[in-house]
């Protein structure tokens, strides 16, 4: 009899081993590739981010889709691959939602921001939104009003400060606000409008003026996750980590307002 018991203990062994290698194998190989659509305004926290989230969770690969709000709104409607939208407009985000491709009750409202008048730091004339009028501003750069929401904010504020018909042939489109700060960066435009989170990145722009807040749109950030991800546990996980404190901790470190 204990001969005969021999064999099977070795067959079950053997299953034993084979499954503990087998389950490793799909441990080892189980990656999952995120893609993220966000503002680029958002572009320099959400890397670090990323890296923080990567190294609690190796199995994860971040892949970023950064540009602006309403560009990114097109390509996720058109069908284009997103786990994640990171808006920097409510408009763009709520026509997903309403359109089914993001469910509200994944999705929060999760920073804001300010907009600023900045010009090249050696600048030393104009110190508000009215001075855009005088002779020495020849160009000023906002984002494309229609797609790019600080382009669309920037209009909303020069247009209760009565500014935007006097300006108009001033004014050079940018497709995103990064974009809008790199004019003012190289001295190809004398300001730009922009959020104060790009602006604080830059050693070569200054802050001439913050646009009162009556003066345009809330500012908001929602993120949701897209509704047919194929990654829809991967993609919960990043997007509660967005909004865990040492997230919003490195939010704040760049100047975003998280409440």
């Amino acid at each position: 009899m204990l001969h005969k018991k021999k064999p099977i203990l070795s067959i079950l062994l053997l299953i034993l081993i084979i499954t503990a290698c087998s389950n490793h194998s799909v441990n080892q190989s189980n990656k999952v590739d995120l893609t993220v659509s966000a503002a680029v305004s958002l572009k320099d926290a959400l890397e670090d981010i990323k890296q923080l989230y990567e190294d609690e969770n190796p199995h994860v690969n971040i892949r970023f889709n950064f540009g602006g709000s309403g560009s990114l709104q097109q390509q996720i409607a058109q069908g284009a691959p997103a786990d994640i939208f990171f808006s920097a407009a409510e408009d763009k985000f709520n026509s997903l939602v309403e359109d089914g491709f993001i469910k509200k009750e994944d999705s929060t409202q999760l920073l804001k921001n300010e907009l600023v008048l900045v010009a090249p730091i050696e600048h030393n004339g104009s110190s508000e939104f009215e001075d855009l009028l005088q002779d020495d501003v020849q160009r000023i750069s906002i984002g494309t009003p229609d797609t790019v929401p600080a382009g669309k904010y920037a209009k909303e504020a020069l247009e209760f400060y009565n500014l935007w018909s006097d300006l108009q042939s001033k004014f050079v489109y940018a497709k995103d606000v990064r974009q809008v700060l790199a004019y003012v960066e190289t001295g190809n435009v004398e300001a730009g409008i922009v959020y104060k989170t790009d602006a604080l990145l830059s050693e070569k722009v200054a802050i001439i003026a913050t646009a009162d807040p009556s003066s345009h749109s809330p500012i908001s950030y929602p993120v949701g996750i897209i509704h047919d991800t194929k990654n829809y546990e991967a993609a919960r996980d990043f997007y509660q980590y967005l909004q865990n404190q040492n997230s919003l901790e490195v939010f704040e470190h760049y100047g975003f307002i998280t409440h």
